[in-house]
């Protein structure tokens, strides 16, 4: 890989610094309609650079049997760069020095994280922290005191900034490191009242969004957010989830990301146990005490972090795969889910022409992706 370019995504990945037109072109490419984490890298892999990527958007869409989609401008990047800099906010790219290791390696890694804060709380091992808003008193304390004794035992803690479990979390790990991930841009803390304990986080720690400046959190982007509390993370505890809690879903969102999945019991009587209670029941480690959770990631952490295998990650090419291929996919999905290898399988395609199929339909609006890479026809 060109240490200037930006073809990042070959396996192992090489430490990179985008020039400022390279990260502007990033922006534009990653605020672009229908352009999420997987067709980025999909793109940047099919024309080499996020420049010529924006080139061929309107081509691909048409092709993809959509309208013409939105693109970014200059202007709307260059403006949000602005206002990021004004906020103590630069973008890190995914593949340079500063963007979090673990969390590059999953499928739907954010192309740009606005990040705000030290990076160097990256360097140590992570774990997710996480819980109800309305916890009770028991809860908030036993969140203090695994964020606590983590920290000390040389954890950053990860959490999402929310009332209650998150919050206590924070609190507890601002000595020794805590990342905030955010749901909203990052001049758009959420709730409005965890202001000053965002401040308080980054002097000795940092918060993160993908979400551009200036975004106001919609009830959709907090399940965004939760992946990316669980893919920075060895591991995530929950304490105190109710049966539809939002911290279920991080936990199965690291299950899928084979990370570790920890519970904190509570009272058979307490709605708000019923979540861990049920996680303790189909597997995760029970959680009473520091050493629980550290029992189970010190082999993880002697025997460090291997290289993904490759995937569907590589070379495309921008030739046109053609209608038939399309009408076969097309024919092919429907509004179930499905693996892309099933796909491959079924249509007896190469593998880089459904995946040029796949990118077009997603630009058109026309294909939707699952939290574990399945797709499925809009």
């Amino acid at each position: 890989m060109n240490a200037g370019g930006d073809d990042l995504f070959a396996r192992p990945v090489a430490a990179i610094r985008l020039t400022d037109r390279q990260r502007l072109d990033w922006l534009r490419l990653a605020r672009s309609e229908n352009v999420g984490p997987r067709t980025f890298r999909d793109l940047l892999n099919m024309f080499g650079s996020a420049a010529a990527a924006l080139d061929a958007l309107p081509d691909l869409s048409r092709r993809g049997g959509g309208r013409a989609i939105r693109i970014a401008s200059q202007a709307d990047a260059e403006r949000e760069m602005v206002l990021a800099s004004h906020n103590g906010v630069r973008f890190v790219a995914l593949g340079e020095p500063d963007y979090p290791d673990r969390l590059r390696r999953i499928a739907s890694a954010p192309p740009l994280l606005a990040l705000k804060g030290d990076s160097a709380c990256f360097e140590r091992p992570m774990i997710g922290l996480v819980g109800s808003r309305n916890a009770s008193l028991a809860g908030l304390k036993m969140a203090a005191i695994l964020a606590q004794g983590l920290g000390q035992a040389g954890f950053t803690t990860v959490s999402g900034l929310a009332r209650g479990i998150d919050a206590a979390a924070h609190k507890a790990s601002l000595t020794t490191g805590t990342v905030a991930v955010l749901a909203g841009g990052q001049d758009r803390i959420y709730p409005a009242e965890h202001a000053p304990l965002a401040d308080d986080i980054v002097r000795a720690g940092a918060a993160i969004s993908e979400m551009p400046m200036g975004h106001e959190p919609r009830a959709r982007d907090f399940p965004r957010r939760n992946r990316l509390i669980a893919g920075l993370s060895l591991g995530v505890v929950v304490v105190e989830a109710a049966d539809r809690s939002g911290s279920l879903i991080t936990a199965r969102m690291a299950l899928e990301e084979d990370r570790e999945v920890f519970a904190v019991p509570g009272s058979p009587l307490d709605p708000r146990a019923a979540g861990t209670n049920r996680l303790i029941k189909q597997g995760a480690v029970l959680v009473t005490e520091v050493e629980d959770i550290l029992a189970v990631l010190r082999p993880i952490l002697d025997r460090g972090v291997a290289e993904p295998s490759p995937d569907e990650d590589g070379p495309l090419t921008p030739a046109d795969p053609g209608e038939n291929a399309r009408e076969r996919l097309a024919m092919l999905l429907g509004p179930v889910p499905a693996a892309v290898d099933d796909l491959v399988r079924a249509s007896g395609m190469p593998v880089a022409t459904v995946r040029v199929v796949l990118l077009e339909l997603e630009l058109a609006a026309r294909l939707h992706r699952d939290a574990a890479g399945r797709v499925s026809l809009v």
